[in-house]
């Protein structure tokens, strides 16, 4: 089932996504085997929470949406499989960027 992360809701300043699948060739056309693939740091949002909730009581609103291709560091957050996909779950403080379409 891929639509799995549908049942799981981000909680506050939570966002809840899927990193991106390695190139298996290069940019010459070769193969590239598991050992020569390097990790990516990017990862698609696929879901967020309301929003950090300050000492005052307002919900300041996330900068991030559905759809945005993310950068994410390299360690950190919370793995979470979901009918064998893998997703991982950050807080928005946690993402290093957005990356604009062009």
């Amino acid at each position: 089932m891929a639509q799995a992360f549908k049942r799981f809701v981000p909680l506050a300043d939570r966002i809840l996504v899927q990193k991106l699948k390695a190139d298996v060739k290069s940019a010459g056309g070769i193969i590239l085997p598991d050992a020569a693939k390097q990790e990516v740091n990017q990862a698609t949002v696929l879901a967020i929470g309301a929003g950090r909730v300050m000492k005052s009581g307002e919900t300041l609103p996330m900068c991030t949406k559905v759809g945005d291709t993310v950068v994410i560091p390299r360690y950190g957050g919370t793995e979470l499989k979901l009918d064998g996909e893998e997703y991982h779950i950050f807080r928005e403080e946690d993402i290093v960027g957005v990356i604009k379409a062009e």
